[in-house]
């Protein structure tokens, strides 16, 4: 990859936390980091010096650069582990001893145990986690001991052993921290009630548990023992900002590949994720042109037949967003909600900021293939026979009535042409009649360019509802253009598009391009338009005074504004300064028009 399309991709990366992966010429991986912001975190390896020749080295042979997009820094954090352990890269700090990051385990049998590891192993036992700081899983597990009294030991609890009187109860019994289960103290069901509850401490639940923690933190207080009492809140602290699960490491999720697809007009955006024994190792963005108006169906299973064979992948199970048909070999699920809906959404967030890249990246180098995807967009949205490459917005302005005026602007190609901007003052309507005056604008705009043989718009918008379109349409069809000119209204309200002869409105998606352009021109005419009636406004009120004075012309009233710059310093002006201006006679008439009155 060049230095410029580099500098191209550095100013289109997103504003998000995630994971970002520098590759060298050969595509080999040099550097796996982490982000609270990938653009700023990126952008600072190009723009800062670099002191340590290690940096240095490894600037120099950036050649690409990919990233994940990922929900929290947590995330990103446990993202970024998994990427080091999976390619160790050239230039990172290698995980000794494959250290992981830690969990919370409610061990399967019976009375169970709940204790942190760093090994999940497959035994049927709950894991929770994982966790970005030791402190966060001791300060959780004080919690849970503090409110639970459960037991340390690892006997096999078993009800024949127990029955048989095999244990007896040791010092943590006597010490209050068991109820001692191990010779019948303490009944099965009460014991899994107390794990129900930690349970849902894990999930971040843990509301009513907290509440008893500030209670205790109160009474340590009350007693003056504020140190007990800080000790508290400051677990209290870490447990409110505590974050119950991650997306990126799951214990639930085996080796699986996800798979997620986001399309427009011309191009399929197709997002993997590779889960290996439950944490992300990869994500690749494959980008395909259509060719016949392919569905995303169609993209998407032959995207994934690609992407696996590209990527060697063996995984039988595959999450997608809708049914797809890959054989018997492979299980396809849609996941509906929970854990595994939370995996694909972050492919399908993957996916999303790939292509809004992709569109940028296009519009700096290749504004030409941005405009006609932009036109081509249009065109379907709006239901139009041609693209809209010349596109009009009408708005009227006046206040209470006064000095009634329209505007017009233009765009081509999806960009304002600012030169091809009109005004108009209202001149066969009395008084503020918005419908009128809209029919009076749009005649002589088309009229005028009937008459000079000038090309016509292939789309016409009304800043307006029903009442406003219908009045365009008048003039629209007094001078035959119905056929030629797409004329459509849109009400501020509800964003609504309003079609002639049809009394359903069509709403665009609140996000599509389509209205975004539409809302621009609406805006841009609404500012031209208000710009003019204020300069008009504003005219009318500065010359109206000195007009009154008889023999005070326009020449005259300009010289005054250009010295005296209003028309009260005028008004408070003596005469000999008025004279030095517009000479004895003309300074006489005004001066005695101040001072009479």
């Amino acid at each position: 990859m060049s230095k410029t399309s580099l500098e191209i991709q550095l100013q289109t990366l997103p504003n998000e936390p995630g994971v970002y992966q520098y590759f060298d010429a050969n595509g080999t991986i040099l550097y796996v980091g982490k982000a609270k912001n990938l653009k700023k975190r990126v952008s600072s390896y190009f723009t800062k010096q670099h002191d340590y020749g290690k940096t240095k080295v490894l600037v120099k042979k950036i050649d690409s650069i990919k990233h994940i997009v990922v929900n929290t820094e947590t995330d990103a954090l446990l993202l970024e582990n998994n990427l080091i352990k999976k390619y160790k890269p050239r230039y990172n700090v290698l995980l000794k001893d494959d250290k992981s990051y830690p969990w919370i385990c409610i061990k399967n049998e019976r009375f169970p145990r709940v204790f942190s590891t760093r090994r999940v192993i497959k035994d049927g036992s709950e894991y929770y986690g994982p966790y970005t700081s030791m402190r966060t899983v001791s300060t959780l597990l004080d919690l849970i001991r503090g409110l639970y009294k459960l037991r340390t030991c690892n006997y096999d609890l078993s009800e024949e052993k127990i029955k048989a009187g095999k244990y007896k109860v040791c010092l943590e019994y006597h010490l209050g921290n068991c109820k001692g289960p191990c010779e019948g103290y303490q009944t099965l069901e009460d014991y899994n009630e107390d794990v129900k509850a930690i349970r849902e401490i894990l999930k971040g639940n843990f509301k009513d548990s907290l509440s008893q923690f500030k209670q205790q933190m109160k009474k340590f207080a009350q007693a003056m023992q504020f140190e007990e009492a800080q000790v508290i809140k400051e677990k209290i602290e870490v447990l409110e900002n505590y974050q119950a699960k991650s997306t990126i490491v799951n214990p639930k999720i085996s080796n699986v590949d996800v798979f997620s697809i986001v399309s427009d007009e011309g191009y399929g955006y197709i997002n993997f994720l590779q889960l290996s024994y439950g944490s992300i190792i990869r994500s690749h963005t494959l980008e395909i042109k259509k060719k016949l108006q392919e569905s995303d169906k169609e993209l998407l299973e032959l995207a994934i037949i690609e992407l696996r064979q590209r990527f060697h992948s063996k995984s039988k199970e595959i999450y997608v967003p809708f049914k797809i048909n890959l054989g018997e070999d492979v299980k396809v699920i849609v996941p509906q909600l929970g854990d595994k809906k939370h995996i694909l959404d972050l492919s399908i967030r993957n996916a999303k900021y790939y292509r809004l890249e992709q569109l940028k990246q296009v519009k700096i180098v290749d504004p030409d293939r941005h405009a006609n995807r932009i036109m081509a967009q249009m065109k379907a949205d709006l239901r139009l026979t041609e693209e809209p490459r010349h596109i009009e917005c009408f708005d009227n302005s006046n206040i209470q009535g006064t000095h009634p005026v329209a505007a017009c602007v233009v765009f081509k190609n999806g960009k304002p042409s600012k030169k091809d901007y009109r005004h108009f003052n209202i001149k066969t309507v009395e008084g503020p009649d918005d419908f009128a005056s809209m029919e009076e604008v749009v005649y002589r705009r088309y009229k005028r360019l009937l008459d000079e043989e000038k090309p016509l718009p292939q789309l016409v918008i009304i800043d307006g509802g029903k009442g406003q379109l219908s009045s365009a349409l008048k003039s629209i069809d007094s001078l035959n253009l119905r056929k030629k000119i797409t004329v459509i209204g849109i009400a501020k309200r509800l964003e609504e598009l309003f079609y002639p002869d049809d009394p359903i409105p069509l709403y665009l998606d609140k996000k599509s391009e389509t209205l975004k352009i539409i809302q621009q021109l609406r805006n841009e005419a609404h500012r031209f338009g208000i710009e003019h009636h204020r300069n008009k406004r504003s005219k009318t009120a500065l010359n109206t005074e000195l007009e009154t004075i008889p023999g005070i012309g326009d020449k005259t009233i300009v010289e005054l504004l250009k010295v005296f710059k209003s028309v009260k310093r005028i008004s408070n002006a003596k005469l000999d300064e008025l004279e030095d201006v517009v000479g004895v006679s003309k300074a006489q008439k005004i001066y005695n028009y101040y001072h009479n009155s």
